[in-house]
């Protein structure tokens, strides 16, 4: 009998599917691997436990549960994470009472609420059938039009805002949603009026704001053709992709991202089959952007109206990409025209513009070159002063340096100038500055918890190294790592069940672990059943063909070495205190004792070397 919705939904739902739907997981062993999505990295440190249904980054040390899991990657508070995972497994929760409600739950409930009043107007009425028709002329199916949730705002001052308040809302609550604006005196109006409009979903498929295009004779007086929601607690225009939640499987399946500028570009090409396509909402591609899409594919084709020499927003947003990692492609576009009506007028002609991409650098180098006379002096430096950023920017050595020759053929110089020239070229730190900060963050362990840590994780491997640890060297432990070392020395059969895959959680609910004694606690806490799960999934991926024995001996020898230094450290600052205050007798006591310190590292040294030796 399942005891919570909790314990429900963990019981429905398994880590890897929820993980593997946000980051791209790969087998390794019994367990899965994945360049972590909370900080940079290279070398992928982010492991999923199915066993044990657990995550752990070994790089931020981020890791728990799909629920630790959900509020991280979603950014959002348990309650929400329990409310979007309720949904993916089916669970209904009780009715909450609105003074528990969250702010964003709230605010969810208000979005989805005017989604549901937009896509109502299409319905029997004159205006509602004009929209319609323009929807279908433009190539949008009735069956796209429901699939987006497309739909229209009446052209009066508070028709939305009156709706919501019947429901049960307060106007600051709407305005909290970026739905209404408050004018100078006091009053609220409805943001979006006589628009069509195109919801914008988060992961989850969840509303989270609004784009509102002008329609019929307002669009001829109004100046702003798309009106767009401003930045709320749920949304957030550098962080949103229009499409990529319907759409996220399939950029992963043909690993390959098409990055286009609007809604109806996105709603058309995927109409016409090409659903590995998103908006950036006209926005420029952000740091943040650009960490979601990597989840799926490193693989980018853009469709942006790019400007070589100039520093626009979408240049910037690419060089961005391309600092990143990803492998980027340019699809040329006809003069004047975007993607939404070349697949309206021939399919074909999409896919002969996809066939004929170009990769960022050669679009770079052709565009440059096309522009600029390369035989003059003059023409040279301009074409060094775009290109040389943009070999710079390649992350991989072996192409950079392909490119650098490549310069140098087709500007008729030394590829050394060219490589001396690239040296001294400076990328904007704002390229850079997302990854700075993360790597700046991480956590830093001391050498001593590494070893402590270490040591667990041996133990946990082979328990029978146990009888290496006597009184004096679980003194030296800290007291998280003691208590686990004492709650499996205690429990012999503990280490046995968990290695035949049994879950701990499991194992603390049931004979005979739920009434164990831990030092002075009778069981863990679950701040020690976290750890104790991560140095379970540690055990699993880093013991393997190791010998154990010997990396337990290794390990304790230098935490008691660490200790003498430390100890050794503590005695050297009392000595100089003594021979400040001249107190002959303490100090002849503390430099006996520091010799005796020395003697002792000495042999553990010794030890050390020999074995490195043997």
């Amino acid at each position: 009998m399942l005891s919570s919705p909790v314990d429900e939904i963990k019981n429905r739902l398994d880590i890897v599917e929820v993980i593997g739907g946000y980051i791209k997981l790969h087998k390794t062993g019994a367990n899965f691997r994945a360049v972590c999505p909370f900080h940079s990295e290279k070398k992928p440190s982010f492991f999923v436990s199915p066993a044990r249904q657990i995550w752990h980054c070994f790089g931020c040390q981020k890791g728990g549960s799909i629920f630790n899991f959900v509020m991280e990657i979603e950014g959002v508070e348990f309650g929400d994470a329990l409310r979007i995972l309720a949904q993916k497994a089916g669970v209904e929760l009780k009715p909450v009472s609105k003074e528990l409600k969250t702010e964003r739950t709230r605010l969810y409930e208000i979005c989805e609420l005017s989604a549901r009043f937009f896509e109502k107007q299409l319905e029997g009425n004159k205006i509602g059938d004009s929209v319609k028709k323009y929807l279908l002329d433009r190539g949008i199916t009735e069956e796209s039009i429901k699939k987006w949730r497309l739909g229209y705002s009446p052209d009066k001052w508070q028709g939305l805002s009156d709706f919501l308040v019947s429901q049960g809302y307060q106007r600051e609550e709407i305005q909290k949603a970026g739905l209404v604006v408050k004018n100078e005196t006091g009053n609220y109006y409805d943001r979006f009026r006589g628009r069509i409009i195109f919801p914008v979903f988060d992961l989850n498929s969840q509303v989270i704001g609004f784009g509102g295009r002008v329609f019929g004779e307002k669009s001829k007086d109004e100046i702003a053709k798309y009106v767009n929601t401003p930045n709320t607690l749920l949304y957030d225009k550098s962080q949103a992709l229009y499409g990529l939640d319907k759409n996220k499987m399939e950029i992963r399946k043909k690993n390959e991202c098409v990055l286009v500028e609007g809604y109806t570009d996105v709603i058309l090409l995927s109409q016409a089959g090409y659903t590995n396509v998103v908006a950036t909402s006209g926005t420029a591609l952000t740091p943040y952007q650009l960490k979601i899409i990597k989840r799926y594919s490193e693989n980018l084709l853009t469709a942006f109206d790019m400007d070589v020499a100039g520093d626009s927003a979408t240049k910037r947003g690419i060089d961005l990409a391309q600092t990143f990692g990803f492998n980027i492609k340019v699809l040329l576009l006809p003069e004047d025209s975007d993607p939404a009506d070349i697949i309206s007028k021939n399919a074909k002609d999409w896919e002969n513009i996809l066939q004929n991409s170009k990769s960022i650098v050669d679009f770079y180098f052709d565009s440059t070159f096309s522009r600029h006379d390369s035989k003059t002096p003059e023409g040279k430096k301009a074409v060094s002063k775009i290109l040389l950023p943009v070999i710079k920017r390649i992350p991989n050595n072996i192409e950079r340096s392909f490119w650098v020759q490549e310069l140098s053929k087709r500007l008729e110089v030394k590829e050394e100038a060219v490589a001396e020239e690239l040296k001294k070229t400076k990328l904007s730190e704002e390229v850079f500055g997302l990854e700075k900060e993360e790597l700046i963050n991480l956590p830093q362990k001391s050498r001593k918890d590494l070893l402590e840590e270490r040591l667990a994780v041996l133990i946990l491997r082979s328990p029978e190294n146990l009888s290496y640890l006597f009184d004096d060297v679980l003194l030296l432990l800290s007291p998280q790592i003691r208590q686990i070392i004492c709650y499996i020395k205690e429990n012999p059969d503990f280490t046995k069940a968990i290695s035949a895959g049994q879950k701990v959680d499991e194992l603390r609910s049931s004979p005979p672990f739920a009434n164990a004694r831990v030092i002075e606690t009778p069981e863990l806490s679950n701040e020690l059943n976290n750890l104790l799960n991560e140095l379970l999934l540690k055990s699993e991926i880093e013991t393997a063909g190791l010998e154990i024995n010997e990396e337990c001996k290794d390990c304790l020898r230098e935490i008691k070495s660490l200790e003498i230094k430390n100890k050794l450290n503590e005695i050297s600052k009392e000595i100089k205190k003594a021979e400040e205050l001249h107190e002959s007798e303490k100090l002849d006591k503390l430099l006996q004792e520091f010799n005796q310190c020395s003697k002792s590292l000495c042999d553990f040294e010794q030890i050390s070397h020999e074995k490195k030796e043997s």
